[in-house]
């Protein structure tokens, strides 16, 4: 038989018909490896070094914390008295200029109004802070 006689098409068609079918590959089935479900060994490290950066954080703020509460003190009650005192006797000052500039009967000129509302505003301050001072503990900041 001549090499150009003979029918490759059929000849190939015949022998893939009569062959036996290909083993499929064995997919690996992941669910039922040894790691499977469990955190990787990088993402562990990555999470423990993340940990260590927060405790180191923590540390840190704390010892500020530390820091500022060493810086404030309580003051003492003659302290806090005479502060009390300085305040009343500014007040009763600022409080006598307004009372003088009130009794005039035309506020005509800016610098009276000026005055005026500079006495009020004064006052208000001085109020709050003696509001303030009424506390039965008050706490100064060394570094104020």
């Amino acid at each position: 038989m001549c090499i150009r006689d003979r029918n490759y098409i059929v000849t190939n068609a015949v022998e893939n018909i009569l062959a036996a079918p290909k083993a499929l590959k064995q997919e690996k089935r992941f669910v039922e490896s040894a790691n499977y479900g469990k955190t990787p060994a990088y993402l562990q490290r990555i999470k423990d070094q993340i940990n260590g950066e927060y405790e180191n954080i923590r540390e840190m703020q704390m010892a500020e914390e530390e820091a500022r509460a060493a810086e404030k003190f309580v003051m003492s009650p003659e302290e806090l008295q005479q502060l009390r005192e300085g305040l009343k006797k500014k007040w009763e000052a600022v409080n006598k200029e307004y009372q003088t500039i009130t009794h005039i009967r035309n506020i005509d000129t800016q610098g009276l109004k000026r005055k005026k509302e500079e006495c009020e505003k004064q006052l208000a301050q001085i109020e709050k802070d003696m509001e303030k001072l009424n506390k039965q503990y008050i706490f100064v900041n060394s570094n104020a």
